[in-house]
């Protein structure tokens, strides 16, 4: 397969890294020797190393200490030695480092003790300031002494996913209060996710200045909407910041349930469309276009599969991902609770040797 090389929003924090890690070549669409595999949700509650340290630290405490931040996004690295480390961080950090009153509670998710539903709540929403999380890149320069010459992997939430917690007071299933403010207020509406873009950016900013080598941007309840929708009251503003680090670093664009979407969700601005387990990687390449990488998509549960299954599944994955111009591994989604740490590292073996 001839390699197509993208260039739109493909710099490098760290060239000489940019130049031989195959995480970041795979971004560009290259086909290093190995396809790079990480793991969303790496640390995430499977490791007992992890669970011992988070005993009886909120989330949001921990994501605010610079030494835990460094911890938690080191030991999956130890463990699985995967071709990239994902900062640990939550998505409602920033909203929290604003003042506002969000609970992550467990087995539940964030929890918005005022939801946003009028002018007045959208008018409250200030701009985020570098010295509103300092935390953040001092756990960025921490993590590149340790990492060496592993990538290191920012992430924010998208405006349409914050705004969904915002205006719901947390997860939902339906998203019936988030689409009717959506449908009859849709200055407000854009009001709001105009606001959240420029607060997602600043987030994401201070994690590229502080040197992280891509970012991904997580817009986990987009596949709730149809394109229509997606393109009229989302893609703005998710292209507003994806577009602030055009020639800076890669940019991964990742939903669930978005196979209708993964068209527009890199017309947005996206060098790699994270794709979940429900399109298969090559209909996925199809949709994308021929100018982005791949990113995915074993389906998480497959690590609960007998070995000789799994493996069968990682391969006809790989093998899929050979459509697109360049491909990263990783699941479908985040890891589940329940996976067995050994299982990961074995996924990582079996993708390395093809």
């Amino acid at each position: 397969m001839s390699v197509v090389h993208i260039d739109a929003g493909v710099g490098a924090r760290r060239p000489d890294l940019a130049a031989t890690a195959p995480f970041l070549r795979a971004c560009r669409g290259e086909r290093p020797a190995t396809t790079p595999v990480w793991f969303m949700r790496q640390a995430g509650r499977v490791l007992p190393e992890y669970r011992s340290l988070r005993a009886g630290i909120p989330m949001l405490d921990s994501c605010r200490d610079p030494a835990l931040i460094t911890e938690i996004t080191m030991q999956p690295v130890r463990r699985f030695r995967p071709d990239a480390a994902i900062f640990f961080s939550d998505i409602v950090v920033p909203l929290v480092a604003l003042g506002l009153d969000i609970d992550i509670v467990a087995g539940v998710g964030p929890v918005v003790a005022e939801p946003i539903r009028d002018a007045a709540g959208v008018a409250a929403l200030r701009e985020l300031e570098p010295n509103d999380v300092p935390y953040i890149a001092d756990g960025v320069r921490t993590l590149l002494r340790e990492l060496g010459g592993t990538p290191l992997i920012g992430f924010a939430g998208a405006p349409f996913t914050l705004a969904s917690y915002l205006v719901e007071g947390g997860p939902s299933r339906n998203h019936l209060r988030t689409k009717e403010l959506m449908y009859r207020e849709p200055k407000l509406w854009h009001d709001l996710l105009d606001r959240l873009a420029g607060i997602t950016t600043a987030f994401l900013q201070v994690q590229v200045d502080a040197g992280v080598d891509a970012i991904q941007l997580f817009d986990s309840w987009a596949g709730a909407l149809s394109e229509a929708d997606y393109r009229r009251y989302v893609a703005p503003h998710s292209a507003r910041v994806l577009g602030a680090f055009a020639g800076q670093v890669p940019r991964i664009h990742f939903g669930v349930n978005t196979g209708e979407l993964l068209a527009v969700m890199g017309e947005v601005g996206a060098d790699v469309v994270g794709v979940d387990w429900r399109v298969p990687l090559d209909v996925a390449a199809r949709r994308v276009g021929p100018h982005r990488a791949l990113q995915g998509n074993l389906d998480p549960a497959a690590v609960f599969a007998p070995h000789d299954v799994l493996d069968a599944k990682i391969r006809d994955v790989l093998a899929r991902g050979t459509a697109a111009p360049g491909h990263v591994f990783n699941l479908g989604h985040g890891v589940l609770p329940e996976t067995d740490p050994g299982v990961l590292a074995h996924i990582v073996d079996v993708v390395h040797a093809g």
